[in-house]
């Protein structure tokens, strides 16, 4: 599965659950969803992106061509 799709996915979960939190718990929550926003936010102008330097840490998400071209660059010819 490519890295964006893993990235937007963890997103919508922690805002999804933040916002359930927020409802059935305490409305502090809503400082968690704002904090997940924010990243989304400065990630698409910095290209920054914590959660993408923890996957790839972890071998999670690589791009298509890693597993067919482990040494060399998939965009090289």
């Amino acid at each position: 599965m490519k890295m964006q799709l893993i990235i937007r996915r963890f997103a919508g979960t922690f805002i999804l659950a933040s916002l359930v939190l927020a409802h059935y718990h305490s409305p502090y929550w809503l400082w968690f969803t704002a904090f997940v926003g924010f990243n989304l936010l400065q990630s698409s102008f910095t290209n920054f992106c914590p959660l993408e330097i923890i996957l790839k840490k972890a071998s999670v998400g690589g791009s298509c061509c890693e597993s067919h071209n482990a040494g060399g660059s998939c965009c090289r010819k």
